[in-house]
This record gives C-alpha cells, sequence and structure tokens, in this order.
C-alpha cells in the first residue's frame, strides 16, 4: 500500500514550528539550519483565545482554567472550586482546509490551599486518502496527535504557588501502510512528560490605585524521546522555559488595565554546523541525553551567546476590561530572523455573563503570504462553585 503523506509532511516539517523553518549556508559551504527541530512541536502552540489575543503570552496573566497549559502554579488562586473551558483553533487554513487544535482544560479546588487540574489537548490533521500501488482507493487516513496533562498546585502564602504536571503524550502521523526508508514499520510515537512551575503576584498601590504585580515562569514538557519506529531516530520533546510578568491596575470600579511580557526559550540542543561529510566544525553534538540537552541548551549555540538570545522570542501583550464584562485585547509576537522569523500582530475580545465567558482572538501574520495569517481562536469557559470572580479575573 501506498500512504499519501503530503499533507503531514507540509505541517510537521513546515509549520507546526510554527513557523517555515529558514536556513543558511556558511561561508564553507556546509548548510546549517537555524531552526531547532523537534518532535510533537503542537505542544507550543498557544491553545486559548486569551492569551491567543495577547501575542501568546500567558504565564504570568491573572489566574483562568487555561493555567494549565501556561503556568499551573496559577490555578492555587483561582477563585471557583470547579472552572473548565473548551478552546478549538482551525489552523493553517492559507495551506489545507481541515487541520485544527482544540483544548479541553479543567480544574478544581480541593481547598483554598491545594488546587488539581486536568487538560487534554489534541491536534487533527484532517483525511488523508490512501491508494495502493495501482493508484486504488484504500480509504482515509487521520493522523492526529494528542497531550494528556494532569496537574497539581499548591499555595505557599498569600503570593507564592507551586505546580507540578505530568503527560502522556501521542503522535500518530502513519498508518500500518507506510513503512520508513529503513523498511521498518512506521508506529505511534509514544512520550511521558512533566513541568514544574512557579507563580508570584502581590497586591500593591500604584498610581493611587490597587494593583497586582505578578512573576510567572513555567518549565514544560521534559520528557522522554519520541520515536516513530523500534530502531528509528528518537526525537526531543519540545521542552521550554517560559518566563514572564504581568501588572493589572483597577483604574476605578470598572476598568480595569493588564501589562504583560512573555519570554521563551527551548531548552533542546541547537543543531551544530557541520560539513558535507557529516563532521561537527561549529558547535556541539546534538545526539545527547535528555538531561544534558536541557542543562546545554543554554550555552550550544554554534553562534555563541549572540545566537542563544536569538532564540528567546518574546510576547508582549495588553488587556482592558470594563466592569469584568467585556475585554479588548491586543499584543505581538517576535521571533528572530534567523530562528524562524515569525513575527505577528494578535488581537480579541472577551465577553463574560454570569460564569460563563466566551473569547476570541485573531492573528494577522505581517509576512506576506505567511501559512498562519488569519488564524482565528475560540474559547468558551464556565466557573461555578464559591466565590464569584469580581476585580479580579
Amino acid at each position: 500500500m501506498k500512504f499519501l503523506y503530503s499533507k503531514t509532511l507540509i505541517v510537521s516539517a513546515s509549520v507546526l514550528l510554527p513557523v517555515l523553518a529558514m536556513s543558511q549556508t556558511s561561508s564553507n559551504g556546509s548548510n546549517y539550519s537555524t531552526a531547532i527541530p523537534t518532535a510533537v512541536p503542537f505542544l507550543n502552540i498557544t491553545p486559548d483565545s486569551r492569551s491567543g489575543a495577547m501575542g501568546d503570552a500567558g504565564v504570568a496573566l491573572t489566574p483562568d482554567v487555561n493555567a494549565n497549559y501556561w503556568n499551573p502554579a496559577k490555578l492555587a488562586y483561582l477563585e471557583n472550586n470547579d472552572n473548565v473551558s473548551l478552546s478549538y483553533s482551525p489552523w493553517l487554513r492559507q495551506l489545507v482546509p481541515d487541520i485544527s487544535l482544540s483544548y479541553l482544560s479543567y480544574a478544581h479546588k480541593i481547598d483554598d490551599r491545594n488546587t488539581i487540574g486536568a487538560s487534554l489537548r489534541y491536534f487533527n490533521y484532517g483525511s488523508i486518502q490512501l491508494t495502493d500501488n495501482s493508484q486504488n482507493n484504500q480509504g482515509t487516513y487521520t493522523p492526529n496527535e494528542f497531550l494528556i496533562n494532569t496537574s497539581f498546585a499548591r499555595k505557599f502564602g498569600e503570593s507564592l504557588s507551586l505546580g507540578l504536571t505530568v503527560g502522556f503524550i501521542h503522535s500518530s502521523l502513519s498508518n500500518t501502510y507506510f513503512a520508513t526508508g529503513s523498511g521498518q514499520q512506521a508506529k505511534a510515537g509514544n512520550a511521558l512528560s512533566a513541568g514544574v512551575s512557579l507563580y508570584y503576584n502581590k497586591p500593591l498601590q500604584e498610581f493611587g490605585t490597587d494593583a497586582i504585580f505578578a512573576f510567572g515562569t513555567n518549565i514544560s514538557n521534559i520528557g522522554s524521546k519520541i520515536s516513530y519506529s523500534d530502531a528509528g531516530p528518537k526525537y526531543f520533546l519540545p521542552a521550554n522555559l517560559k518566563i514572564g510578568v504581568a501588572n493589572t491596575i483597577n483604574l476605578d470600579d470598572y476598568n480595569q488595565i493588564t501589562l504583560t511580557v512573555d519570554f521563551n526559550k527551548l531548552l533542546v540542543p541547537t543543531p551544530p554546523i557541520r560539513d558535507a561529510d557529516g563532521n561537527i566544525i561549529k558547535g556541539k553534538d546534538d545526539n545527547i541525553s535528555v538531561p544534558a540537552g536541557i542543562f546545554g541548551s543554554f550555552a550550544d549555540a554554534p553562534g555563541g551567546f549572540s545566537e542563544e538570545l536569538k532564540e528567546i522570542t518574546i510576547s508582549p501583550g495588553f488587556e482592558y476590561w470594563y466592569n469584568q464584562l467585556f475585554a479588548i485585547r491586543a499584543g505581538y509576537f517576535y521571533q528572530n530572523a534567523s530562528k524562524g522569523g515569525a513575527h505577528y500582530l494578535t488581537a480579541g475580545i472577551g465577553l463574560k455573563y454570569d460564569s460563563y465567558t466566551f473569547d476570541f482572538s485573531y492573528l494577522a501574520a505581517s509576512q506576506q503570504n505567511s501559512p498562519l495569517a488569519n488564524t482565528l481562536r475560540f474559547t468558551l469557559s464556565a466557573s461555578f462553585g464559591g466565590d464569584k470572580n469580581s476585580r479580579k479575573r
């Protein structure tokens, strides 16, 4: 049988990063890809509309149930006993018509200090036509990937909380009819992951009114390498470090603004520069263990410290709430041109009625013909039990 997998290749190789990888040629003629490759890069795609409208920033924002993705430590500060959210995003509609990302998030407060959370992230590649060697129709196949996470968050005093997360990753990009180049049968890739997170928030006075300053950090997707055949190569998960700050000011009883910025860096090895024979001529060997890859990711770029700085993406965002009923959001995402060059504006709105909130976001890519252009996200959330969220969303 023959597996027509062009759609999977398009998404996996070029867009889930989520930008087109750029490459350059060194002075000696060797090829050097500046983008950092990982398996299952969908794990670092923003799943919800609130942060999606704020330039993909969220690690230090005031807590909501989608903290399961951004910073599980924030779950300890949820005001309601039970919180649930469902997000949906048609993905890469500039290229293909049926790829999507879905995200379900839930949190339950055990008591005033402890909260548990769970989430499911599902990436659907759409349907792919299968044929045999004579081009006879053999039905369809739907590649997909998903992550199931559980989290635990605990307060340590009034201003600090910590979170722990464990997860299971499943990546099915081919079916039983597709074999690797070595002749081995392809299989779905599975991996376990873990994460640690911290959230600090401090009420204070700014400009004569109440405000909250917050700091957050989240190290996510730490886990085993993933492989798609019994004896094939193993790939790093997209282990990621998020660090962010947010400042929320209550201008009066009705108006509230938040300014935030996130910094993100992949904790995986940067590929070295190799000559035509595969020998390393600059940089460090990336065929190493997961712990070595994480700790070495801060000092392994062939271009030295300046290139390490270029691997950091920056996401500033803005949010305005009127009477906790209507929100306007905007943001910007920046990635260095030598590391993919993604940079785009985002915007969105939020509507809240009683215990329900609807959020919408829109991505306007600045690059011409970008596959990310016009990306939409939709999120519906609900909170039940306990205190109602009032001035602190």
